[in-house]
């Protein structure tokens, strides 16, 4: 993470950032002990320019490692410098961010997503599934350290490649070529954390033109690292769900977090009222009663959808008007996903599809558990009778008292664009706004 090589100060103390009137240049500058350092400031953008109107209350100076000390704009040590500003008022809104009016229930996993609006298209998909080749390529990275580290340091592995098991401290050389390998990593990774909070800002924006009122689980997050420690260390749900809370706010919607234990929505049937507790392995609901079979994720965030706000337990009565149109959504839903695993995509488990291994139930018009049926002598043929696709179409926080936001500006081109504004208070560092990056900082700055 970036750390601030001075802490916060008001704008009127000793580090201050000044900026000129229109009529004398409109340029900034960050004044620090005596100094006065110029920043670039993009004027073409809108973000920028809508901010910059507003009064700053603080001022902070950032110190970001760069990829190499020859990157533009870095220093003999390899860092950049920005200043952030917290300004009154509330962040700019683009016109193309509109913001929904219905419900919208939102399952997320920690690699899967399932939206059910009350009014709109059912969706199913990879939860940032644009990080999966970045990861593979930190991956090879860290076997590269791995085996230049083993190369420099034969004496502290035993005979089976392990390392020793010593009282003392072992004593480990690194290469130059290691360290090189260890920059381009720690480049690597600064890159798919931007990248990262990139496709949380524009799901959330997608969420919020469904609807400004969002039904989601509450989960706890520490246990999903524990379970699922590289999905959640890679695709980060817990940051999603925070940056959906102020975005919402902001917007004057409302996020309901809603108790699983409680509610306990994929154990729940809404035909027959039983609950019946379900293993993680079983992605498919269906009951007796005649419900289903529907995917897992798709019949909670339905039945999160429809849900009475005021009484968290699910009641009968609630869904059967709701039901007969939202089934061949969420099956319309599956099936877009089952052609894209059909297309060789990479799918998860957890949906539910035959390649990917999963359990179906069983039925005449889904596929079975197994996928291959024995034929004569030693040949196997693949179950794959064709489904009949549907088309569908279902019709029909509080603000702070003195609301301030942050700004940030920098010109690499993987870090947030300028439309992915939050609300305020939550964290310090915004990753959606631009920094204003200082031409130079003096060696008595840096101190």
């Amino acid at each position: 993470m970036a750390s601030p090589v001075s802490g916060t100060s008001a704008n009127d103390t000793s580090l201050r950032f000044v900026l000129q009137p229109p009529e004398a240049g409109n340029a900034g500058y960050l004044l620090w002990n005596g100094a006065q350092l110029p920043a670039l400031i993009d004027w073409k953008d809108e973000v920028v320019t809508h901010s910059l109107k507003h009064r700053i209350k603080y001022a902070r100076l950032i110190q970001r490692p760069a990829s190499s000390k020859r990157a533009a704009g870095a220093d003999a040590q390899g860092y950049r410098y920005v200043v952030q500003l917290a300004l009154e008022g509330v962040p700019h809104r683009k016109p193309k961010h509109t913001i929904g009016t219905g419900t919208v229930e939102g399952d997320l996993g920690p690699s899967t997503l399932a939206l059910v609006p009350q009014e709109g298209e059912a969706s199913l998909e990879v939860f940032c599934a644009e990080l999966a080749p970045e990861a593979r390529a930190i991956r090879r990275l860290q076997r590269q350290m791995e085996r230049q580290r083993r190369a420099a340091n034969p004496e502290n592995y035993d005979e089976k490649g392990r390392i020793k098991k010593q009282g003392k401290k072992l004593h480990w050389k690194q290469s130059k070529r290691y360290q090189a390998t260890r920059r381009r990593k720690a480049s690597r990774e600064r890159k798919l954390a931007a990248h990262r909070k990139s496709l949380h800002g524009r799901k959330v924006h997608q969420v919020v033109k469904l609807g400004n009122t969002i039904i989601i689980e509450k989960i706890s997050y520490k246990a999903w690292q524990r379970q699922f420690g590289k999905s959640v260390g890679l695709r980060a749900p817990g940051m999603f769900v925070e940056l959906l809370r102020r975005t919402v706010e902001s917007t004057g919607g409302t996020l309901v977090e809603v108790f699983t234990r409680t509610t306990a929505l994929s154990q729940w049937c809404h035909g027959c009222g039983k609950k019946v507790k379900k293993p993680l392995s079983q992605r498919w609901h269906q009951c007796e009663c005649g419900v289903g079979p529907v995917q897992r994720d798709l019949y909670s965030a339905f039945l999160a959808a429809y849900l009475d706000s005021t009484d968290s337990i699910p009641s009968c009565a609630r869904y059967q008007g709701y039901w007969e149109g939202v089934e061949v959504c969420l099956r319309a839903a599956h099936e877009r996903i089952t052609q894209r695993a059909k297309e060789g995509q990479s799918i998860p488990r957890s949906f539910g599809i035959p390649r990917a291994g999963a359990r179906l139930p069983k039925r005449s018009g889904e596929p079975p558990q197994e996928p291959a049926l024995l034929l004569r002598g030693e040949e196997r043929e693949a179950w794959a009778e064709p489904l009949e696709t549907r088309c569908f179409r279902v019709g029909s926080s509080q603000i702070c008292n003195e609301p301030f936001f942050f700004l940030e500006s920098t010109f690499e081109p993987l870090y947030l664009d300028a439309d992915e504004l939050n609300c305020p208070g939550a964290a310090p560092l915004y990753p959606g706004l631009p920094d204003l990056e200082l031409l130079g900082l003096p060696s008595s700055c840096k101190s």
